[in-house]
């Protein structure tokens, strides 16, 4: 696998493109994978029921990891061959080069990031093998195991988007980027629900925690590519995974339940793991805002604060509209119901004011992360 940088002497362009796309393009796969598997399985839950440790979604999250992981690995290997070869590596190809195990091996960062991420998943995966063993099914998502390989996959994408970002310049860098981005931020979904184990009183923390993620994400998709479009992209591909997983999930919910010979519950939703569907919205005043900023020369973190808290609101004040409107209500209550009484009104303001917070944290954030991705990309002259 060539991965070094092109000569000097030579236009390495075209080269560069086809060197850089195969390994992002396979780590990417991965990480679609285990959103898939993801959402498959948040289905079972719902419309099943409890399950083992050897299923077909639990399989696909798996083989995404798998599959990341063995790419990281091959890339890492063929940056070492290279180096200890006297070539320096393209920094196209994952990001700049750094030493591993005192220069043992030479990792392209993003590739490493991504490689850390899938290991502590084998790590976490044979401690969920081990709490099946011990204590049978799992009948909820948030379980010590479980949180931990979901934030190990949340790392191994990050390193993904890194990937993508190091070539935003070739236009597989720039679409991968978008697809890596709205991929983490709808495995965020799951993560975060995470947040209801630390209890929290009235106040929402799975909304909050979602809020954040949702903010930073669009924040990061604007400011990488740093011109019209990123935030709106990152929202846009986000919608065409739902729609989807709208009809993915709830059918291979169904044909495997069947061919298993389990049967459905009694009250089953057909609605597949709810991303915010507003995102597009709030994505519209974060190009508004950061356009703003570009045109009058201003500094793009005030607008992104700004940005932020008007997104958080928006997140966090039509997550309860789109959850009654999709949702509904459990059977033998009334749907037109709404509680008013001051606990859930406190709740709902407390839970609105956090994710305002949340909001303008995840702007100052989105901002400077987007920063750091953007210095992944090897300089250019003139730029």
């Amino acid at each position: 696998m060539d991965i070094t940088a092109p000569s000097a002497r030579t236009d390495g362009t075209a080269r560069t493109t086809s060197k850089g796309l195969p390994s992002a393009g396979a780590l990417l796969s991965g990480t679609l994978l285990s959103l898939t598997g993801l959402v498959w399985d948040i289905q079972w839950h719902y419309d099943v029921g409890p399950d083992t440790f050897f299923t077909l979604p639990h399989l696909l999250l798996y083989a995404g990891s798998a599959v990341a992981g063995v790419t990281s690995l091959v890339v890492v290997l063929a940056a070492t061959a290279a180096e200890r070869g006297g070539h320096p590596v393209d920094p196209v190809i994952g990001g700049h080069a750094v030493g591993v195990f005192g220069r043992t091996f030479t990792a392209p960062v993003g590739y490493l990031v991504s490689g850390v991420g899938a290991a502590l998943f084998l790590i976490y995966g044979l401690w969920d093998q081990w709490w099946h063993g011990l204590y049978g099914f799992d009948a909820v998502l948030e379980s010590p195991p479980h949180m931990g390989f979901l934030l190990s996959i949340t790392l191994t994408m990050a390193g993904a988007v890194m990937v993508s970002s190091a070539a935003r310049d070739q236009r597989w860098g720039a679409v991968t980027a978008v697809v890596g981005l709205a991929v983490l931020l709808g495995f965020s979904t799951a993560t975060t629900s995470g947040l209801s184990a630390l209890g929290g009183g009235v106040v929402d923390l799975p909304t909050i925690g979602l809020t954040f993620m949702s903010v930073l994400t669009v924040v990061m998709g604007a400011r990488l590519f740093d011109r019209r479009g990123g935030a709106f992209s990152v929202a846009g591909v986000l919608a065409a995974l739902q729609a989807f997983y709208w009809w993915f999930s709830p059918w291979a919910t169904r044909v495997y339940a069947d061919s298993i010979d389990l049967p459905m519950r009694d009250y089953v939703t057909g609605v597949p793991v709810m991303m915010p569907m507003c995102l597009l919205l709030a994505a519209g005043v974060v190009e508004l805002l950061l356009a703003r900023a570009r045109r009058q020369d201003r500094s793009a973190v005030r607008y992104g604060l700004i940005a932020g808290g008007i997104g958080g609101f928006i997140v966090t004040a039509t997550a309860p509209l789109q959850a009654a409107l999709f949702l509904g209500a459990p059977p033998g209550t009334d749907s037109t119901a709404v509680d008013m009484t001051a606990g859930a009104i406190l709740g709902l303001v407390v839970t609105v004011v956090g994710a305002l917070a949340a909001g303008v944290a995840a702007g100052f954030l989105g901002v400077r992360f987007g920063d750091m991705l953007r210095r992944l990309a090897p300089a250019r002259e003139g730029r």
